[in-house]
């Protein structure tokens, strides 16, 4: 299966190229990516990353105008756009295989040759400006801001990668400049492609495309810490139609032998319809449309949420109906049928979400920056087949304590304090 016959390559300047072969589809994603993301920004640059992506889309020494890059790549039928993340940034183009070698060249074009026109920077300023109002408007989306601050603070962790508007509003053409020539450097840039085409020929491009990239210091981020001691609590009061809420727990970074244990836990709460939380929250509390629960691991820290939204009159209620299917966990050991149960849940949407070129080159290019050592998802699939009952139980115990946990609302709360009274596993 074609799943597995990856292959990683280091070439002498140190930039990577991960080669994923998908014999017999008919498109090819190309990726590239670059260590950076808004946890490597001062807090002078929280947003500059983010903004940074949307530059290289307007123009390059090749192809001087933002339409030259579309028209090209809309020519060919590509689908193209980019993204940012605390820990990277992605660009990427998809397209019948035939036209992979030109992809190729237009996004290492767009990487190494931006010219960052001083006309679209007022107007993309304007663009990114109207994001964040966007999502100031969207207190689903809204929330996760109020909840990476109470979770870490005024640190770049703790900050919102679009960046705050007084940032966005003075960047100069030459932020931009310095940044990108900070990190867009070899051994900091990785290289993905994921289709029908050969190892030998995806290199032979590679090589020739990106020969003048430059080199430079590999600079880090600085390290993500964590201290708490009593629940955490952060509720922003907004007239909204509903309460929304992301539960936090202090979970594993990336390379914590425990992320398949997690894993677990995380689908046996949140698997679907027949997950507990689900069970409970929606099916017979009547308290929610959805409620989600996961494990979101990163290089130094990890942390697992659940997410709902709610009528806010029922804020207590369903507080402390969540807390109690975590603490249930920690105590009454799941049965064989349940846990068998959370592992095919949690694979089959793995292996579902892998279906596309787009999604493998993804999610090998994510598992290079986050962990730098690449695993197949045979290999994922491997680990989790192997957890156990009594590893959940045990994982559960050490998370779901007060000290690890945090609560981030955006809704009309009218009385914090009874919220904070019943945000306790005691």
């Amino acid at each position: 299966m074609f799943l597995m016959k990856f292959k990683k390559t280091t070439l002498p300047n140190g930039l990577r190229v991960i080669t994923v072969p998908t014999k017999g589809n008919p498109s090819v994603t190309t990726m590239v990516m670059v260590e950076t993301g808004s946890n490597y920004e001062t807090k002078e640059q929280g947003g500059l990353s983010h903004f940074l992506e949307h530059m290289c889309f307007k123009g390059t020494i090749n192809r001087p105008t933002a339409l030259d890059v579309a028209r090209e790549l809309d020519s060919m039928g590509a689908y193209n756009n980019a993204f940012t993340g605390n820990e990277y940034t992605g660009y990427y183009a998809k397209a019948e295989k035939k036209h992979f070698k030109k992809v190729l060249e237009i996004l290492s074009d767009m990487y190494l040759n931006p010219v960052f026109p001083q006309d679209d920077l007022e107007k993309e300023r304007g663009v990114i400006l109207q994001e964040i109002s966007m999502y100031d408007d969207l207190p689903q989306d809204n929330v996760y801001n109020v909840f990476t601050k109470l979770m870490y603070g005024d640190t770049p962790a703790g900050r919102p990668i679009i960046g705050p508007k007084e940032n966005i509003k003075r960047f100069s053409r030459q932020d931009f400049v310095d940044y990108r020539r900070r990190h867009y450097v070899a051994n900091k840039t990785i290289v993905v492609v994921a289709g029908d085409i050969s190892e030998k020929a995806i290199l032979k491009e590679v090589k020739k495309n990106f020969q003048n990239i430059p080199g430079g210091k590999k600079i880090t981020k600085l390290p993500v810490k964590e201290s708490q001691k009593v629940p955490g609590l952060s509720v922003r009061k907004q007239k909204t139609n509903q309460a929304h809420l992301i539960f936090g727990f202090r979970g594993y970074d990336a390379e914590d032998k425990k992320i398949p244990i997690i894993t677990v836990l995380s689908s046996v709460l949140g698997g679907g319809m027949s997950g507990r939380l689900w069970q409970k929250v929606r099916h017979e509390m009547g308290a929610c449309y959805y409620i989600d629960a996961g494990h979101h691991d990163n290089t130094d820290h990890g942390v697992l949420t659940i997410s709902t939204g709610i009528n806010v009159f029922r804020t207590e209620e369903v507080v402390k109906a969540v807390l109690y299917e975590c603490k249930k966990l920690a105590e009454v050991p799941i049965s064989d049928e349940e846990l068998a149960k959370a592992k095919e849940h949690y694979l089959g949407h793995l292996f579902m979400h892998l279906e596309t070129t787009h999604a493998l080159a993804q999610f090998y290019g994510i598992e290079e920056v986050i962990t730098g050592k690449l695993k197949s998802p045979f290999d994922i699939e491997k680990a989790v087949r192997q957890v156990t009952a009594k590893e959940v139980v045990e994982a559960a115990q050490d998370i779901f304590k007060d000290e690890k946990l945090n609560l981030a609302m955006i809704g009309n709360v009218t009385n914090q304090k009874a919220v904070k009274k019943v945000l306790t596993f005691k």
